[in-house]
């Protein structure tokens, strides 16, 4: 009897077992089978469409790529569908703008638009995915070419000519410029209003424009994804918008623009669609080669909140963390966190929040005015150019900041302006000329146990002009520092000191006349 049970359940388990590689192997619509040649002798664009179709007739399954290189138009994905490219498979893109027509309803920029289709596109599909370990090439030489260098030269063309057509009624940013022209190159890799996206594994090299850009979806991952593109124009690595809950973590980033750059929208456009970028996860990546490694804006009209980047390193970006805004954007930036970073060979500035990132006038508050708050920096270890930046504007200034353990070797230190409640606790920065802390119209400072291991000569460790309401505490400068503290400005007022150690300071205060009140600190 217990024999008769065994053999019943080894049957069983062998029955199983064909009926899961049964079922898997009918799961997948190999792209050869449907006429595509991995030899890049035939544009497959129609060949895979059919396995799309034909996977999505069945209810949803992977459409296979195997080994070889492949020659493509625009690829089009339905709901429950996997692109799974495997390792040795190659998908080059074409480079025949003809080939990226009709246009489609897309995002350019943080603007509303139809345009070229983008060479990955769905819109309003779910539980969609291209993974594998291949690589996809977009080819976007002939794009760049076209669009910086042509168009400049001769304004029209019968592309240019179909965008104005379509576009009649677009929102266009209030400082004139692509929208205009007409000619917007695709970005590499767009979803609109879709859910349960899944990026992972493959390899990314010369998009047209930005590369992985994810528009109006919710729960988006992007995982264990390699992009190199060239020095080449607009070329981001990944650039959520106006997304919810995205997670983007293990990936390897080297781009001609921003690394990750969070969006939600510009100006008009972006206003009135009012879809916030929030609950974003960034962790574990690395980040070469470009203008930012991460990036909030300059597109954030819809608002940006809630997000948390963590355990990233970024070496030989032209900056390291980047928000960025400026007056008719609108929208708020709020409830980020900055934690484990580490930055080498940083060009320009590892920290920076800026809001007059374009110039403009001071204008009455607006839902054309922008505003950063609740922003938080800790663990970081910085090498390079600036510390850090911080210009909010005169009528908003950037609010709630904080800088915990810091380590930096830069050339200079942090610069304040029109701030308010900034906080800086426990950070060393090794600066080679003016001050470590240098602020400016800034109400609400707290300077907590900084310094300098390597004091600049003649130059002050914190300097204050016109800022108001400051406590400095457990100062314990190195020996040969000059002076800790200089202060001028009018509006300069409210400084107190506790629990500081000056035995090093040749002074510790050096006040211009101006200032209204005695300035001495315990």
């Amino acid at each position: 009897m217990k024999r008769y049970t065994k053999l019943g359940l080894i049957l069983t388990f062998v029955v199983t077992c064909l009926y899961v590689t049964t079922a898997s192997a009918q799961d997948y619509y190999n792209v050869l089978k449907y006429g595509a040649k991995n030899d890049s002798s035939k544009l497959a664009t129609e060949s895979i469409k059919k396995a799309i179709a034909a996977a999505s007739k069945a209810g949803g399954g992977t459409v296979y790529f195997p080994a070889g290189k492949y020659l493509t138009g625009p690829i089009h994905l339905k709901s429950n569908i996997t692109i799974y490219i495997d390792a040795g498979a190659e998908i080059h893109f074409s480079d025949n703008f003809d080939h990226y027509l009709p246009m489609v309803k897309s995002r350019w920029e943080g603007t509303d638009v139809m345009n070229f289709s983008p060479l990955f596109y769905a819109i309003n599909a779910e539980n969609i995915a291209i993974k594998g370990r291949g690589l996809i090439d977009g080819h976007g030489k002939k794009w760049w070419a076209y669009s910086e260098v042509h168009v400049k030269k001769i304004p029209t063309s019968r592309w240019q000519e179909e965008f104005k057509r379509l576009n009649k009624d677009v929102l266009a940013p209030d400082l004139p410029g692509w929208i205009e022209r007409g000619f917007l190159r695709p970005p590499f890799i767009q979803m609109m209003d879709c859910k349960n996206v899944l990026i992972e594994g493959i390899t990314i090299t010369n998009s047209p424009f930005w590369t992985i850009n994810p528009q109006y979806c919710d729960n988006v991952t992007i995982s264990k994804v390699t992009i190199n593109n060239p020095d080449s124009p607009n070329s981001d690595g990944i650039n959520p918008e106006s997304c919810r809950n995205v997670h983007i973590s293990d990936c390897h980033i080297s781009t001609g623009d921003d690394c990750i750059t969070i969006k939600s929208g510009k100006d008009r456009s972006g206003r009135k669609a009012n879809v916030p970028a929030e609950n974003h996860t960034i962790t574990n990546c690395t980040m070469l080669s470009g203008h930012g490694g991460v990036v909030i804006g300059s597109e954030m009209s819809g608002g940006v909140r809630r997000v948390t980047i963590s355990n990233c390193v970024f070496d030989g970006t032209d900056r390291g963390l980047r928000i960025k805004s400026a007056r008719g954007r609108g929208g708020v930036v709020e409830d980020i966190r900055v934690n484990n970073v580490v930055m080498r060979n940083i060009r320009d500035q590892a920290i920076v929040l800026d809001l007059q990132y374009a110039t403009t006038t001071v204008e009455p508050v607006s839902e054309r005015t922008p505003a950063f708050r609740n922003i938080h920096f800790s663990n970081i270890t910085a090498h390079g150019n600036r510390a850090g930046y911080l210009n909010g504007l005169e009528e908003m200034p950037i609010e709630n900041v904080s800088f915990n353990n810091m380590n930096m070797d830069m050339q200079t230190g942090f610069r304040i302006k029109n701030s308010k409640d900034i906080e800086f606790h426990n950070v060393r920065v090794n600066n080679k000329k003016g001050p470590v802390v240098e602020a400016e119209n800034v109400v609400g400072l707290q300077i907590d146990d900084v310094k300098s291991q390597k004091p600049v000569a003649g130059e002050a460790i914190v300097e204050l002009n016109n800022v108001e309401d400051v406590l400095i505490q457990n100062a314990f400068p190195a020996k040969g520092t000059d002076v800790y503290l200089k202060v001028k400005g009018a509006k300069t007022n409210g400084i107190v000191g506790k629990a500081n150690h000056f035995g090093n300071v040749k002074t510790v205060v050096v006040q211009e006349a101006d200032v209204k009140e005695k300035i001495k600190l315990d």
